[in-house]
């Protein structure tokens, strides 16, 4: 198994980061502790606290074990002085000892090359090979497209392969970046390796994206070292194209264009008031924000204005130069994919699914996967299933800021088809205020559903026996929970995921009044995915039944080993008490005894023993003297509390005290996927439960 891979490009602003995150994201689905290592970094003033962009983004993107000083070796300035001092042989030692250090600890080695910021881009392409040729890692080279032609882009490639070929590197691939042509995939497929190729050389192009080249309001202050005096919650707005504004109004207005950054001096209180006006008619494209420049602001009067306006629409950044120079500065200025930028991130890695077989790719930097599951491959497995066939998911909180967000990311990853509850107005004018994306989403507001009369009858039939009354019906169904349990039950979307600003209890009665239990199953019960260091496990029910019997144990047993079957975990599964085998009495184990049997007579071919305690299902060493004939003990995959307060006591313990990734609670016995959400819980919770509840929503049809 191939242990590394050297990505690098020859000149900068290649999209080499976007390429990085890409084929990380693929890593983490099949290694466990890859560490990312760029053997020379260009960091300087620039950056945040001195330190390396490209190692910062891939560490907390991904989250990774690894400390930011390991990341690197040396700076492009003490590389240099090596060379020039005939010091060579230190550099490459430096290098390659942290580089085995990384090897020895981690599963895979992801290397980065230099930037290529520098004025010698060819004593960096020439250093990046002999790195590379002496760490012994393949090569996946980046060509950049940008402002070439796809003639001279693959000329200019072809070239760059055969000269790393005599530089003794194998190359493993080629990505053409940030291209433009028709028939650009067939193009790059002519690109070729012709020495040191032990198979056809993979090669992909990817398109140029705009919203990834293009900047940020907050690249913009940061880059300015400017004030952000409005809109700091708007900073991750993207800017198309920079309009200088010294015309009267009347004229002015006819400039304006779709993500306009309005670079004004500060004393210009008739364009900033303008400005904000456009960006609240419906007349006029949304500008992205505005620079203040001179260092000057607006007049108190105007200040008061502005702040009583409710909401102000767009960021507004105040600097200290003036109208020309900061232009001048504006014009070096370009986009970077920022840690904290999920929405840059989620389109860069969906534009890289999109354009490069991914499978092909890992395939080949990988010869066999790895038999761990860390918690960033079981997410990344959840995203790449969902993906595969996406499925309608309906979030009735259309309105929440977290969902919003979550929805930009799994429209730009093609997780789902999202559809969002609430007044259309209302839902893309949040999602503006936050510079979100959501065109992909359908919105459906209940007050005027075409379908209102037909769900509240569906409802009244289902609920008649309790008394509900049709007119109960109809304003039953204004409830966005309610409205989008019906639209999972009448087929007009195969899940729903609920619950950031509402109780559990709200968000799956509807579920229990009418969607209703599947065929042989009396309750509803919930698991956890217990993500550890090195694989995942299955707690249940740890958030929904208090105190459930033997016949409702076993249901649960059996329902969450079927959730760990769906989600590609191997049931073994241990049904806990405070005894292993016969070795305790009383009426809690007794009823453990019972659940085990009533599952083994409902289903014989699962593997389920019991009683088991904690220790004995987990640690094969324990299992050895407390069950030494089990096929369970030991090796547990699935876990089942006998009771809620053990259950989700559990949990949160095994969450604390060995930093595992809880994913849930996943509902599980009811005939359509519904799953809840915890109040607290951050847009990566989101992401996560909705993929979750897709790959739900693919079984319960396969199954039919």
């Amino acid at each position: 198994m191939s242990r590394s891979l050297y990505i690098t490009a020859t000149e900068s602003r290649s999209g080499k980061s976007a390429i990085v995150l890409g084929v990380m994201q693929e890593i983490l689905r099949k290694v466990g502790r890859p560490a990312i290592f760029r053997p020379v970094i260009t960091a300087g003033a620039a950056e945040e606290e001195g330190r390396d962009h490209d190692i910062e983004l891939i560490r907390k993107a991904f989250n990774l074990d690894q400390e930011y000083e390991q990341a690197y070796a040396m700076h492009l300035r003490e590389a240099r002085e090596l060379i020039n001092t005939g010091r060579r042989d230190v550099l490459l030692e430096t290098v390659l000892g942290k580089f085995k250090e990384l090897e020895q600890e981690y599963d895979f080695v992801l290397c980065e090359g230099t930037d290529f910021l520098g004025k010698d881009p060819a004593f960096e392409f020439e250093l990046n090979a002999e790195m590379a040729a002496n760490l012994g890692a393949p090569v996946l080279f980046v060509a950049n497209g940008r402002g070439k032609t796809a003639e001279e882009v693959m000329s200019l490639a072809q070239g760059t392969i055969e000269t790393l070929e005599e530089a003794g590197v194998d190359i493993l691939a080629a990505i053409v970046n940030r291209l433009a042509c028709d028939d650009c995939q067939a193009l790059a497929k002519s690109l070729q390796c012709k020495v040191r190729c032990k198979e056809p050389l993979l090669a992909y192009a990817i398109p140029e994206v705009e919203t990834l080249g293009n900047p940020t309001m907050k690249d913009v202050a940061k880059w300015l070292k400017g004030q952000v005096i409005y809109g700091h919650g708007q900073m991750e707005t993207l800017i198309e194209e920079y309009l200088i504004a010294a015309m009267q109004i009347g004229n002015f207005l006819e400039y304006i264009d779709q993500g306009a950054l309005i670079i004004t001096p500060g004393d210009r209180s008739d364009i900033i008031l303008a400005s904000l006006a456009s960006r609240l008619s419906s007349q006029y494209p949304d500008i992205s924000g505005m620079v203040l420049t001179g260092g000057l602001q607006p007049p108190p009067a105007v200040h008061k204005l502005i702040e009583g306006w409710t909401g102000v629409p767009v960021p507004i950044v105040s600097v200290k130069e003036h109208t020309h120079l900061t232009t001048q500065k504006l014009n070096e200025l370009y986009g970077r994919i920022g840690a904290d930028d999920p929405k840059k991130i989620a389109t860069a890695l969906g534009v890289f699914e999109s354009n490069v077989d991914v499978g092909e790719l890992s395939d080949r930097i990988l010869a066999e996967r790895s038999s761990r599951v860390t918690p960033k491959m079981f997410e990344y497995g959840l995203v790449q299933r969902a993906a595969a066939d996406p499925q309608r998911i309906v979030l009735p909180e259309g309105t929440s800021e977290r969902v919003l967000r979550a929805t930009d990311i799994l429209l730009r990853r093609k997780v789902a088809d999202i559809i969002l509850v609430g007044g259309e107005e209302e839902v893309h004018s949040k999602a503006s205020q936050f510079g979100l994306d959501i065109s992909g989403a359908r919105i459906v507001d209940p007050s005027t559903f075409e379908r209102q009369e037909e769900y509240a009858e569906t409802y009244f039939q289902a609920r008649q026996h309790k008394g509900v009354r049709l007119e109960d019906a109809a304003d039953r169904m204004l409830d966005p929970t309610y409205f989008g349990t019906m639209m999972v039950h009448l087929g007009d979307a195969d899940g729903m995921v609920s619950g950031s600003v509402t109780t559990t209890a709200q968000t799956i009665r509807p579920a229990f009044e009418f969607v209703k239990t599947k065929p042989g199953f009396s309750i509803v019960s919930s698991a956890f995915f217990m993500c550890l260091r090195d694989r995942v496990l299955v707690f249940g029910d740890c958030a929904v039944n208090p105190n459930p019997n033997a016949q409702q144990l076993a249901e649960i047993a059996i329902n969450s080993a079927q959730t760990a079957e769906i989600f590609g975990i191997e049931p073994r599964v241990a049904m806990l008490s405070y005894s292993t085998g016969e070795s305790g009495s009383g009426t809690d184990v007794q009823k453990v005894v019972e659940a085990t049997a009533i599952a083994k007579e409902r289903a014989p071919d699962l593997l389920l023993e019991g009683p088991l305690q904690y220790d004995a299902a987990i640690d094969p060493e324990t299992a050895k003297t407390k069950a030494p004939n089990s096929k369970v003990a030991g090796q547990a995959t699935v876990f089942i509390f006998p009771d809620l307060n053990t259950g989700n006591n559990t949990y949160k313990a095994v969450q604390r005290a060995a930093g595992a990734v809880a994913i849930g609670p996943v509902l599980q016995g009811l005939n359509k996927p519904v799953n809840d959400l915890s109040r607290g819980c951050v847009v990566e919770d989101i992401v996560n439960t909705v993929a979750i509840t897709a790959v739900q929503a693919q079984a319960e049809k396969q199954s039919k």
